[in-house]
């Protein structure tokens, strides 16, 4: 059984003053909040594209696993580096 919710709780304790507590500033946490999250705002047209978090994550891994093999330069022997610096 749950306890019923007195009044007498919402408020400050007697031996509480509000003045000791300091300035009331609102949002004083939110910058170092959002420095600190990961969270992504997509354009609308963007957001049109894709219908869930899902979706995006499937896009950007794919576009990710694309530039990895993109980048990817096939290595010659040192035999024909070789051969081009002494022009053999």
């Amino acid at each position: 059984m749950k306890k019923a919710k007195s009044e007498g709780n919402d408020w400050l304790r007697p031996e509480y003053r509000r003045s000791d507590l300091g300035e009331i500033v609102r949002g004083k946490y939110a910058r170092r909040l959002g420095e600190s999250t990961n969270i992504v705002v997509l354009d609308p047209q963007v957001a049109k594209a894709f219908p869930n978090d899902d979706a995006v994550n499937t896009a950007l891994r794919g576009l990710l696993e694309l530039a990895r093999s993109s980048v990817r330069v096939p290595r010659r022997s040192t035999r024909e580096a070789a051969k081009r610096v002494h022009g053999n």
